[in-house]
């Protein structure tokens, strides 16, 4: 279907006189990691794969917060949560390491420093 000059889409909403339309919905802001803080988690996650220690993983963005699950298996309950709270850092620091049973194993206003929590929890495989 061609418009022709002075034709409209039907699917276009029309407004009153003056109605100002904006190009998308408005939508609730939510808290996402940029590049490098994903860059960065996912390197973790790289070298945590390639021991066997980790095997899945999830991205959940929220309003207040946006969180990084590692699980072992998928069908588990995650083994750690690393989550980004810009609320706190002020206080405590945006970033914290949360393990399955719910205990902060990390807070701080650095995510190197955080991960670097991760990097040295590993198991010990025993034969």
């Amino acid at each position: 279907m061609s418009l022709e000059l002075g034709d409209s889409d039907p699917s276009e909403s029309r407004g009153g006189e003056g109605a100002v339309l904006a190009p998308f919905p408005a939508t609730p802001s939510r808290v996402t990691f940029n590049k490098r803080e994903l860059s960065r988690i996912l390197g973790l996650y790289g070298r945590k794969v390639a021991s066997g220690e980790w095997r899945d993983y999830a991205i959940d963005f929220h309003k207040d917060r946006a969180v990084f699950s590692v699980f072992r298996r998928t069908a588990e309950v995650p083994l750690y949560r690393i989550e980004k709270n810009p609320k706190l850092s002020r206080r405590q620091g945006a970033w914290r390491v949360v393990s399955a049973t719910g205990l902060i194993v990390k807070v701080g206003h650095e995510l190197d420093r955080v991960l670097r929590e991760l990097d040295r929890v590993s198991l010990r495989v025993v034969s």
